[in-house]
């Protein structure tokens, strides 16, 4: 089973808006078959017989074997991921967002720069809920106000400048890795200041 799933097909996105669905993907964190999900989610079996086919069609879900209970064969159900995390972009629809991302390489870069550090986030978070991991992290928010476009390209210089002796002293070939971001960009819903 994979680490982390992005979501980007629209299909899965319906099928994640059904709140029982998320329900039934936690409860799958080890493989189960519908009937063994319904009485620990106090629901009927043939609804959640119904949703994992949901699931499965739009491919959040996998058979992953079958096991006798009785008289019966139940199927085994797990994820094909532990977490999944929706990409924006398959809620942007409207193609003048893929032309203003084509013609605008530095704001693609900052959407899929957001979309990493979601996707990157949700792993650690997991590791730190359901292993027990102390993950040594930290973040940094600034703003800043640049009067030009000069000033911005400037500060950018000064910035790359600084960071390349840093990353010279601390980093290392072995090590952990660990990633660095900055990321300029307007404030959406800030005003300029006289």
């Amino acid at each position: 089973m994979k680490r982390i799933e992005s979501v980007t097909r629209p299909e899965a996105l319906q099928a994640l808006a059904h709140p029982l669905r998320v329900q039934i993907l936690e409860r799958l964190r080890e493989p189960a078959s519908a009937a063994t999900v319904a009485r620990d989610l106090r629901v009927p079996r043939q609804r959640v017989n119904y949703h994992l086919k949901e699931l499965e069609k739009a491919r959040l879900v996998r058979l992953v074997g079958e096991r006798r209970s009785g008289n019966f064969i139940e199927t085994l159900y797990e994820p094909v991921a532990r977490t999944f995390v929706v990409s924006p972009r398959v809620a942007w629809a409207h193609p003048r967002r893929a032309v203003a991302m084509a013609e605008q390489f530095s704001l693609e870069q900052l959407v899929l720069l957001g979309e990493r550090l979601q996707r990157d986030a949700a792993v650690l978070l997991d590791r730190a809920a359901f292993e027990g991991e102390q993950i040594a992290s930290a973040s940094v928010e600034a703003e800043v106000r640049f009067a030009t476009a000069q000033d911005r390209a400037e500060f950018m210089k000064a910035y790359l400048a600084a960071l390349g002796p840093l990353l010279k002293k601390y980093g290392t070939a072995g090590g952990a890795p660990y990633r660095v971001l900055l990321s300029v960009y307007p404030d959406p819903e800030g005003e300029p200041r006289e």
